[in-house]
């Protein structure tokens, strides 16, 4: 599926190249770009092709990414008021910050990590009983939500787990993962809750604003996975895209790859351990901040639990 090394046969190809076609096939194999992987691709299927004509910034000395200790948040008045005003700078000059100290264990962050493994390097005809195009599912399993209306396709499958308000039952999720699906979701939750009270009082308003709005009821946690990709040069794992939610709490694996676009220019996000990024949303920054705090991302991540 490799374009030809000559012009004219480049011109034929793309005359004959029927996207829509291959966008089918690849998606009635129900096996992702792992099924790919595992296949023994070489060269890439053509729908992965992204125009990467726009450089990536290196990574300026001058911007640092922030990173804000939530030790104490919600015992110490003095020091709360230090987290809200770190909070306050770093949403309205980036839209995104690191936090620390934020209550869920190391040891859960990284069986979470493992969990994500173990689901997709199972047996493919273990997976494709959760593969679907139905977004409504509680469960949704599959290569790019997207698939049939995005301009690109990301090298890149995912798993949706939409626990709360009303999860699946627990013999419906996956069991390589089950129970650290359900440990997970109760810390990001209980993280959620701290860090709307603390994103109120930034805005200015009572800690329990945001709370009222129901902005803490809902919870999808989603599950990427980023294969070995024979010609990376052709292909990206996510887009420049923005988050349809109030806020992304997003943990990342010790590869990296996520980059935000600041000032005009990508910034990397070193992976930290034990951190979690924070990224304010649409829905967030629409309806509370005047627009102050919209940003872009690129998003090389495992877990990414939007909190609605």
């Amino acid at each position: 599926m490799a374009a030809a090394s000559t012009q004219p046969q480049q011109n034929e190809c793309s005359a004959a190249y029927d996207r829509l076609a291959e966008l089918k096939a690849f998606d009635e194999t129900k096996a992702g770009v792992k099924g790919l992987v595992d296949a023994g691709v070489t060269q890439i299927p053509r729908i992965f092709h992204v125009d990467r004509a726009s450089p990536v910034s290196p990574d300026d000395p001058n911007f640092s990414f922030p990173i804000i200790d939530l030790e104490g948040a919600d015992r110490d008045p003095a020091k709360r008021k230090q987290i809200v005003e770190k909070i306050r700078d770093a949403s309205a000059n980036w839209g995104f910050f690191q936090v620390v100290n934020h209550g869920i264990p190391e040891t859960v962050l990284e069986e979470m990590k493992a969990g994500v493994h173990r689901f997709y390097e199972q047996d493919v005809e273990l997976k494709k009983q959760f593969y679907t195009r139905d977004n409504k599912r509680k469960i949704v399993h599959n290569s790019n939500f997207d698939l049939f209306s995005g301009a690109f396709t990301n090298w890149r499958d995912t798993t949706l787990y939409r626990m709360a308000p009303d999860p699946p039952a627990p013999q419906e999720l996956p069991a390589c993962c089950r129970e650290i699906l359900k440990e997970y979701s109760e810390g990001v939750l209980k993280l959620g809750e701290l860090l709307f009270q603390l994103l109120s009082e930034a805005l200015g308003l009572r800690s329990s604003h945001l709370k009222e709005l129901n902005c803490t009821k809902g919870l999808q946690v989603l599950c990427h996975y980023y294969p070995a990709c024979p010609q990376p040069e052709l292909t990206l794992g996510a887009c420049k895209h923005e988050d349809n939610d109030f806020i992304t709490v997003l943990l990342q694996d010790h590869i990296g790859g996520l980059q935000v676009l600041h000032r005009n220019q990508w910034v990397d996000v070193p992976p930290l351990p034990a951190a979690l990024v924070v990224n304010l949303g649409d829905l967030l920054q629409a309806s509370f901040s005047n627009s102050n705090y919209a940003i872009f991302l690129v998003s090389c991540d495992f877990v990414c639990s939007e909190l609605e």
